[in-house]
């Protein structure tokens, strides 16, 4: 493993792709928008991320953070450029858990995190999703999920907020496939489809490659960017900076952890 020598992360392995490519092609005939990609380069830049920051998610709730992420970023793609997103899971099964998810096209990257400690949880699994586009109202969807896999929640979704049938699949390895209905659809053949027939779907259908896009797992975050808020609030961690020396924070989207010092503050 290597370092990054502009961000001091690790950078992927040798061998490994950088980002993950999603595609989205429009089969023919059927009306649907197939979205697929390979993500073990995404998974790759995850699992860097949790060793970096000294964190660890156990399973189920790793492998339930890993389908959000890849189902939430085949979503992305569905949707125009400029749109940012973020998804809020509050599940009882599995294992009781808040799970964030967020990114966008335009930044080619995605973030997550799960939260297992003191969680608050709903009657049922729920799923709260806000879209924002600059200089326009946030528009958020409350959903109540059904079913006890990842894949059924983003169906859930898709059919409660976005009004239109959709289909989700894990596929062998690291891949997934995300179908969505558009206008005049067949929806009897959406609905029948099997994660084999998805895996040989441009063999068997016409299909084409409208655009791909390209993600990574990265939330951005540095110490500097975090520092106007804790300058603004020093008063409040006068008295813990004081005793230990340093104030310890961490990211809300990716967890990860900063030691500011009281020369930091200055």
């Amino acid at each position: 493993m290597t370092t990054d020598t502009d961000t001091g992360a690790p950078s992927a392995p040798e061998g490994v792709e950088e980002f993950t490519t999603v595609e989205s092609i429009f089969v023919r005939g059927r009306n649907c928008l197939l979205l697929t990609a390979d993500f073990s380069p995404l998974f790759v830049d995850y699992y860097l991320h949790l060793m970096q920051h000294g964190m660890r998610n156990e399973e189920p709730v790793d492998g339930t953070l890993k389908q959000m992420l890849a189902f939430f970023t085949l979503h992305l793609v569905s949707r125009p450029w400029q749109e940012y997103h973020a998804w809020t899971f509050n599940v009882r099964e599995p294992q009781a858990a808040n799970y964030f998810v967020s990114g966008s096209s335009t930044d080619e990257e995605v973030i997550g995190r799960a939260f297992t400690k003191d969680v608050k949880l709903h009657d049922g699994n729920m799923l709260f999703a806000q879209n924002i586009v600059r200089n326009r109202e946030p528009q958020t969807s409350v959903i109540v999920l059904h079913g006890s896999s990842v894949a059924e929640w983003v169906e859930d979704y898709y059919r409660q907020s976005e009004q239109r049938q959709a289909r989700a699949f894990v596929l062998d390895g690291d891949r997934f496939a995300l179908i969505t209905a558009e206008p005049d659809a067949d929806a009897e053949w959406l609905a029948g489809l099997t994660p084999e027939a998805v895996a040989k779907l441009r063999e068997s259908e016409q299909t084409k490659l409208l655009e791909t896009r390209r993600f990574y797992f990265r939330c951005g975050c540095t110490v500097e960017k975090i520092l106007p808020t804790i300058r603004a609030m020093h008063k409040d961690f006068a008295d813990i900076i004081s005793e230990q020396g340093f104030l310890e924070v961490s990211c809300p989207r990716c967890g990860a952890s900063y030691k500011v010092t009281p020369d930091m503050l200055k």
